[in-house]
């Protein structure tokens, strides 16, 4: 993938990237690290829970997007940094057996008036099940490298 700098991007661009399958072993190894409620770790008691069957902690359904961003879903060069978010939901669980893959749409561009080798872009990253629908929804604010100080 070619890296992207703030100059290629634009409002209204979208990204996509590859997919990634979700095991319940995954969810249960990163439950009992980072989030052990019963949920997320034992089939019975998810049955019995709000969310009706095991499902993945919203965390990791974060730490997946992340993974996907980097390995396929948005080039920016530099790396993706986070300079804040404005909004994160997780509008439905993701489950064991879904396969997951990513949209992020530029919204807004600002550069920099103090550091003139970056620019901000605030990018809504939706994370979609096999189904197309969402099960993550990130409005990020990301630093982006320019080519040029004050660059157009």
């Amino acid at each position: 993938m070619t890296p992207l700098y703030f100059e290629d991007l634009a409002p209204g661009q979208v990204h996509r990237s590859g997919e990634l399958a979700v095991t319940a072993e995954a969810i249960k190894r990163f439950a009992a690290e980072y989030d052990p409620q019963p949920f997320h770790l034992d089939e019975a008691r998810a049955a019995a829970s709000f969310f009706g069957g095991l499902a993945a902690s919203g965390w990791h359904t974060a730490a997946l997007t992340m993974r996907l961003l980097v390995e396929s879903g948005l080039p920016l060069a530099g790396g993706i940094i986070g300079a804040g978010m404005d909004e994160l939901r997780w509008p439905r669980p993701l489950r064991p057996g879904d396969t997951i893959r990513l949209e992020s749409e530029v919204l807004e561009l600002r550069p920099s008036r103090s550091r003139p080798m970056q620019g901000l872009a605030k990018v809504r990253t939706t994370t979609l099940n096999q189904d197309g629908a969402p099960v993550q929804v990130l409005v990020a604010n990301l630093v982006v490298m320019r080519r040029e100080p004050g660059g157009a």
